[in-house]
């Protein structure tokens, strides 16, 4: 199966950081909490240095000359953490980029997420010019100058801004203007534009896994002690400094006015960010039919409602006359098709209805629960040798029928979460040895939530849960990506070396119980 490069690129990286980290703290699992986590870092970390600090012309450079040095057991180590969690926070917010690009998590009911993004980087990176800026060193009178050329080359005050610098009139009104936006106008517009970015999800965490947040605070402590961040010589505009050291994850905008127009410069920019905004449709996507609420078979559990990962599902008073109080509705500009609402409805049991189609209270229209079974049982039907698996995997994941062989067969979803776990009952029920269930790799579901739900299902962790009837014995979960066949073949051949043990050992039970009653 052909998998796009740039995908294999991300799958490979992420491969390397799970065995490097382990897949509860890989990085790129947890690269949007991190980001949040070096938002708080920046924050205190910032308010801190806020104390001391004295923004005007004169004292700006001179007050935080004295936090990094006279007190760099405290205020220097700070200033570093405040630096380099600002950094961190781009290379995360890049990596996030990347990683929604390469698995295609940005097209189709997802442009609303890509969308707001984007322009969360360009906050962040004039957030991050503004702070430079009131160091009042050289390197901010760089960022000043070019900053202002920018501004004026748009059509608003021609040269107004330019002349503040070129002809040395700039004040502390000026300067105290970029210290309102920096501590208080940027990040509110931020913290807006965050939320506006995940409004449209579920159960949305703020919070890495606490010892990926403890990692994290203590390499950008270790480089903060290791290499202080320092700043230039003072701000001085009858002059031009003669040498920069450019923090590029902000500033790498800056070098192209030497060679470029500011029109030049302003044409790159907002091509490049226009082309990124219109990624969704280049081209487009079309998600498969939504969810389809039967009101006859549905009694208001809610658990459907509880399981969207795309707040697509909403609650409210019953309309039919039944006996239940509520009944759910499906949003479908906001359903993202997955089908983990049909895994959620209890009245998706496979053993209703043994001899009539299998009617459930939401389903998806283009695989419903009632094809599911039947695929199950043809599957099942199919299968030959000693010991029989079946193997339910995800249309984002490892395709199952890669894995097909006489003893092996395949029954794809659309999403692992959408699987009821009455389902494995069933399979187990109806001559499978055994059931492996595949999706996407662990942590990493392509819908949010579909392979963390079946694992809760499992484990009796979240409803409708795998009855203890079923033999956890003979159930194994593996998540998979496109490139993980191999490993998922010799957990398979693992698994069958397993069945085959308990089946014997059944068998030899079986005989013990015999020969005792003959005796």
């Amino acid at each position: 199966m052909l998998v796009n490069p740039v995908k294999r690129v991300y799958l490979a990286l992420e491969s390397w950081f799970n065995i490097s980290f382990g897949t509860e703290w890989n990085p790129l699992y947890h690269l949007g909490t991190l980001s949040f986590f070096l938002f708080w870092v920046i924050l205190i970390t910032g308010i801190y240095l806020f104390i001391p600090f004295h923004g005007s012309i004169d004292g700006a450079h001179a007050s935080v000359e004295y936090i990094t040095h006279q007190q760099w057991y405290a205020g220097g180590v700070m200033r570093s953490l405040h630096r380099y969690a600002s950094d961190a926070v781009v290379v995360t917010i890049l990596l996030h980029m990347f990683k929604e690009f390469a698995s295609g998590r940005y097209r189709g009911f997802r442009w609303f997420s890509w969308v707001t993004g984007v322009p969360n980087l360009w906050v962040v990176v004039t957030l991050g010019i503004t702070g430079y800026w009131l160091v009042w060193d050289e390197m901010a009178q760089y960022i000043a100058i070019g900053s202002a050329r920018l501004v004026d080359a748009l059509p608003l005050l021609p040269g107004a801004m330019t002349r503040n610098f070129v002809a040395g009139e700039m004040t502390d009104r000026f300067f105290i203007l970029i210290e309102f936006l920096h501590l208080l106008g940027q990040p509110l517009v931020l913290a807006f534009m965050l939320w506006l970015h995940v409004k449209r999800l579920s159960d949305v965490k703020i919070n890495p896994p606490r010892g990926l947040a403890v990692g994290t605070l203590l390499a950008l402590l270790a480089l903060s002690l290791y290499k202080p961040a320092l700043s230039h010589a003072p701000a001085d505009l009858t002059k031009m400094p003669e040498v920069i050291h450019l923090d590029w994850f902000y500033l790498n905008i800056y070098p192209l006015l030497d060679i470029w127009t500011e029109g030049q410069v302003w044409i790159f920019t907002l091509g490049i960010t226009w082309l990124l905004m219109m990624l969704p449709w280049l081209p487009p996507k079309k998600d498969g039919p939504k969810a389809v609420v039967d009101l006859a078979h549905c009694n208001g559990c809610e658990l459907c409602f509880d399981d969207c990962p795309f707040d697509a599902i909403t609650v409210q008073a019953r309309t039919d006359g039944m006996k239940f109080d509520k009944e759910v509705v499906v949003n479908p500009e906001l359903c993202a098709a997955c089908g983990i609402c049909a895994g959620s409805c209890p009245s998706s049991n496979p053993f209703r209805s043994r001899n009539e189609e299998l009617k459930t209270g939401i389903d998806m229209p283009q695989l419903p629960v009632d094809k599911m079974r039947s695929q199950t049982r043809e599957a099942i039907a199919a299968l030959s040798g000693e010991t029989k698996i079946l193997v339910y995997g995800c249309e984002h994941g490892l395709n199952v029928s890669r894995l097909e062989d006489d003893e092996t067969k395949g029954v794809r979803l659309i999403c692992s979460g959408m699987l009821p776990p009455t389902l494995v009952e069933y399979a187990l029920k109806n001559g499978a040895d055994g059931v492996m269930v595949t999706g996407c790799r662990h942590n990493d579901c392509y819908y949010r939530f579909g392979n963390r739900w079946v694992k809760a299902r499992f484990a009796g962790e979240r409803k409708p849960i795998l009855r203890g009837r079923a033999d956890r014995n003979r159930i194994r979960v593996h998540g998979a990506a496109e490139t993980d066949k191999n490993e998922v073949e010799r957990d398979l051949d693992e698994f069958r070396a397993e069945l085959a043990k308990l089946k014997q050992a059944e068998a030899t039970a079986a005989e013990n119980d015999g020969a005792g009653g003959n005796s």
